[in-house]
């Protein structure tokens, strides 16, 4: 998610506007995208030199209806839009964030609620960051999920540098490993946000699934292999495409040479998708099965 900081590391997506931003996304969709069967979950891709060792995971095993693990992911609280103008009230309660049947399950509900800021939002969701718990540079950082479809959903998977307290965005850096426009539920996008290139000149490919085959049927893998100089996005075990700093505009910086943190969300509304309208169906489940970061 494009994130320009409105209190803390919140979200900046496409600040060009709704109908410019739609319109950038149809685009990418129809003249830039990989196209690719789905494969089976299987084992974990290797690239580049040395194999990937675990160092750090969330497998979501907790009982039923529990929280997070608070040890490993902090809550963003608010209703201030992020940046993005969304329109949801992300909480901390199970409402919108719990672990059930081995996965997290983080839901998007339609519903008047007033936080104890006394910002009142007609939607609720949550959004849940490793800052201040785990980050890392380089590595391979993956997540299994279901994903779900309606006008105006907007889930994430992604991660910002852990220095956006002192330089700020877009300079700390954004990898965007997955992002999906509910109303285009066969495609999601990669994309790398920093000084130069954010916002709608984020650097950006879109990957759509065959046959008509959407993200919401199924669990997919989304991934990116991240090492020096190079980084790289998969879904499931298809490589779709390689990022360095030879594709930055002229000038620019490559800022991804420093610890970033994970975050998960599903927004509501907002620059990308644009709004619900009277076809959105909510309450939305973005079901997370795992997330795991390798080291070579």
């Amino acid at each position: 998610m494009n994130h320009a900081p409105s209190q803390r590391a919140h979200t900046c997506h496409r600040p060009s506007g709704p109908v410019v931003l739609l319109a950038f996304i149809t685009l990418l969709i129809l003249s830039g995208c990989s196209s690719a069967q789905s494969t089976p979950v299987g084992s974990t891709p290797i690239s580049g030199t040395g194999e990937w060792k675990l160092v750090w995971s969330d497998e979501f095993n907790g009982a039923d209806g529990s929280v997070p693990d608070a040890s490993k992911w902090v809550h963003e609280i608010g209703g201030n839009g992020f940046g993005n103008n969304e329109l949801e009230y992300y909480t901390a309660r199970p409402e919108n964030a719990q672990q059930s049947g081995g996965n997290l399950v983080i839901t998007a509900r339609r519903e008047n609620y007033t936080g104890a800021d006394n910002v009142t939002r007609n939607y609720t969701s949550a959004r849940l960051k490793t800052a201040g718990k785990f980050s890392q540079t380089y590595g391979r950082f993956e997540a299994r999920i279901k994903l779900p479809r309606t006008k105006g959903i907007w889930p994430a998977f992604w991660m910002l540098g852990d220095d956006i307290g002192q330089v700020g965005w877009p300079a700390c850096g954004e990898i965007d490993i997955m992002e999906l426009v509910g109303s285009a539920p066969s495609t999601v996008l990669g994309t790398l946000h920093g000084p130069g290139y954010s916002g709608a000149g984020g650097i950006t490919k879109t990957y759509t699934l065959a046959d008509g085959k959407t993200f919401s049927d199924d669990f997919h893998r989304f991934a990116v292999e991240w090492e020096k100089d190079v980084i790289r996005f998969y879904v499931d075990d298809t490589l779709y495409v390689t990022r360095t700093p030879n594709d930055l505009p002229q000038s620019a910086r490559w800022v991804f040479d420093h610890p970033h943190f994970i975050l998960l969300n599903l927004a509501v509304g907002g620059n990308l998708p644009g709004n619900p309208d009277e076809t959105t169906v909510l309450p939305q489940n973005m079901i997370v099965d795992y997330v795991r970061v390798y080291a070579r």
